[in-house]
């Protein structure tokens, strides 16, 4: 039987999921569960390049395991944990930091836009965090990486720094690929449909959280920005609407010509209706899983005991192999 490819994917504890990163991501990783080998990494240490509040921090983890287990990523067909708790990750970091070049890092446009927003903490890990991200990806022989636009970037040092690698000390790493899958809806900013929802949205009435309110959601959807013709059209010319056509077919399952066919004869105001109604139905089960999940400590405890261990034994066959590589003397039990 041929052997399953790796995917290996992280996400920042910053904040709950976005309506976005559940239609235009999370959606489709369960999809992937059944025909790959699975890695989903809470990046805990990728966090702290930002101020961060320890108390919030450890919230916003757990939460993050609860809504991935909540969306249908299973722990068992899966690997899910906390970087944190598999500390090859930091090990493998400094090694590969010896392996790369200043001005690869220079390059680095996230990096000068990080340090932009955040001039009071310009730290080194906000410069040498596409190491980390290189680590985490080669550390479990990864074959593909789910990347966006913003990452391809990181994805290509990775490349670099793997392929440097391997051709001082010989076949070592694989070098990982970037995935393209099924695309997702790309579901943009209700108030500023010119950039994509983001759960670091300071503007609350942008964004769509995964556990907002039914009537939360009802209310940011009928602020969303429109435009004065009252017609429910997809465009380029009329991006408000576009969106949230996207949303609607998104989450009822319908074509966009099917929708504007739906509301042909409508105004705004039923439109926007029925996209809430549909985005409170498709969240509505991921609500309550989550709620059921929380009372569930132990259950979710042993997820993140057993997702450590598992993502730890892996971990640990390609570090040493990179310690014998280097020259580091063996430890001695």
């Amino acid at each position: 039987m041929e052997e399953r490819k790796r995917i290996f994917s992280g996400m920042q504890p910053s904040g709950m999921i976005t309506l976005g990163n559940y239609l235009g991501a999370l959606k489709n990783w369960t999809n992937l569960q059944d025909e790959y080998d699975c890695l989903y990494c809470i990046v805990d240490m990728h966090a702290i390049t930002v101020r961060q509040d320890p108390v919030k921090l450890r919230k916003q983890c757990k939460d993050l395991l609860t809504q991935y287990l909540a969306v249908g990523i299973h722990p068992e067909k899966n690997i899910i944990y906390y970087q944190s708790h598999v500390s090859q990750h930091a090990e493998l970091s400094w090694i590969l930091n010896c392996y790369t070049y200043m001005g690869e890092l220079n390059r680095m446009t996230q990096f000068k836009d990080k340090a932009a927003k955040h001039s009071d903490n310009i730290n080194a890990g906000l410069y040498t965090y596409p190491v980390l991200m290189a680590a985490d990806i080669l550390l479990y022989q990864t074959d593909l990486v789910p990347v966006g636009e913003d990452q391809r970037q990181h994805l290509e040092i990775t490349r670099d720094i793997a392929g440097r690698f391997n051709a001082l000390y010989g076949d070592t790493f694989k070098i990982p690929e970037a995935y393209i899958g099924k695309v997702g809806a790309r579901v943009m900013a209700l108030q500023d449909p010119s950039k994509k929802m983001s759960k670091s949205d300071e503007n609350q009435n942008n964004t769509i959280a995964l556990m907002d309110d039914p009537a939360v959601i009802m209310n940011k959807v009928k602020r969303a920005v429109t435009d004065s013709e009252n017609e429910v059209r997809y465009g380029e010319d009329k991006p408000g609407i576009s969106n949230l056509l996207n949303i609607y077919c998104a989450c009822t399952g319908k074509t966009i010509a099917e929708a504007e066919k739906e509301f042909s004869a409508t105004g705004y105001g039923a439109f926007k209706t029925a996209v809430g109604e549909a985005v409170v139905a498709e969240l509505e089960p991921v609500q309550k899983k989550i709620k059921e999940l929380e009372q569930n400590k132990d259950y979710l405890n042993e997820v993140i005991r057993n997702g450590a261990e598992r993502a730890g034994n892996l971990a640990a066959k390609t570090l040493t192999k990179v310690q014998k590589k280097i020259g580091f003397p063996p430890a001695i039990r």
